[in-house]
C-alpha cells in the first residue's frame, strides 16, 4: 500500500491530520519509529497535497498537542493517543492495520513469483486471507513455499540430495524432478534441506513450528488460529522461504 493510498480517507481533512497519518505510515509499513520535519514534507508532497512544499511540519505537529512529540529534536513520532487518534480518522483498527500489512506482504510475494504453479497457491492463500478464511490460507501458503524448498533443492546434486533424504527416512523414493517430492513427508524434506545448506538449524526449526500450524489447520477439528498467529506465519515464510 502507498502513502497516497493510507491517506485517501482524510484526503479532505487538514495537514495536522495527515502529518499524523504521514507518521503512522512510515511506523507500519517502513518500520521507522520517528521521521524528521523534512522527511514528513517530503512524504506529504509526494502524495499531491496542495502546496506541500510550504508546510512547517514543525509547526503543524507542534500545534497538535499530546497526539505528537519530538523528544530532544531527535524526530517527530507518535504518541498512543495520537496512533489511536489517526487510526480512528482512518477507519483502521490494529487488526485491519496488520491484515493489510500480511495482505501486502503476499501480494509482494505473488507478484515476484514467475513458476504458475506456486504463484496460483500463494495467490489463493491471498485471496483466503482477504476474507478471512485464515485455515485455508495458511495451507494454501505453505504449499506454496514447500514447493519453493523442493525447486531449491533440485538445483543442486540430486546424488546428494536423495542421500539426505534417505538419511531421514530410509524408505523415501528418489526424486529427480518436483511432482517426486509427493512421496515425501514435508518434515524430512525440511530435515534434508538443512543437511544440503539450504537453511540453517533456526530457519528449519522455525520452518518446522510452521508446518506444524499447517498440519493442524489442514486436519479436521476445531483448532482456528488467530490472526496473530497467521501474521508470524506468514512473516516466517516470507523472510525465509519465499
Amino acid at each position: 500500500m502507498t502513502l497516497i493510498e493510507f491517506i485517501a480517507a482524510i484526503k479532505s481533512k487538514g495537514y495536522k491530520e495527515k502529518a499524523l497519518a504521514t507518521l503512522l505510515y512510515a511506523e507500519l509499513y517502513e518500520g521507522l519509529g520517528s521521521l524528521a520535519a523534512g522527511q514528513i514534507r517530503d512524504r506529504m508532497k509526494s502524495t499531491r497535497i496542495k502546496r506541500a512544499d510550504r508546510i512547517n511540519v514543525s509547526d503543524v505537529l507542534a500545534r497538535a498537542g499530546h497526539y505528537a512529540h519530538n523528544p530532544n529534536n531527535g524526530g517527530w513520532s507518535l504518541t498512543p493517543s495520537g496512533r489511536n487518534h489517526i487510526r480512528e480518522l482512518l477507519g483502521l483498527p490494529a487488526t485491519d492495520i496488520e491484515k493489510q500489512q500480511d495482505v501486502d506482504k503476499l501480494q509482494t510475494v505473488v507478484s515476484g513469483i514467475s513458476d504458475p504453479v506456486i504463484r496460483d497457491y500463494v495467490g489463493e492463500s491471498l485471496i483466503c486471507l482477504k476474507y478471512g478464511a485464515l485455515r485455508a490460507c495458511v495451507v494454501f501458503a505453505w504449499t506454496g513455499a514447500i514447493r519453493v524448498v523442493h525447486e531449491r533443492m533440485l538445483t543442486g546434486n540430486h546424488a546428494a540430495l536423495n542421500s539426505a533424504l534417505k538419511k531421514h527416512d530410509p524408505k523415501a523414493r528418489d526424486v529427480s524432478q518436483v511432482d517426486h517430492f509427493a512421496y515425501i513427508k514435508d518434515k524430512t524434506t525440511l530435515l534434508a534441506a538443512q543437511d544440503l545448506g539450504i537453511f540453517d538449524k533456526a530457519q528449519k526449526d522455525t520452518l518446522e513450528e510452521d508446518l506444524n500450524l499447517r498440519n493442524r489447520c489442514g486436519h479436521p477439528g476445531n483448532y482456528k488460529p488467530g490472526e496473530k498467529k497467521v501474521s508470524s506465519f506468514i512473516e516466517d515464510l516470507v523472510t525465509i522461504a519465499f
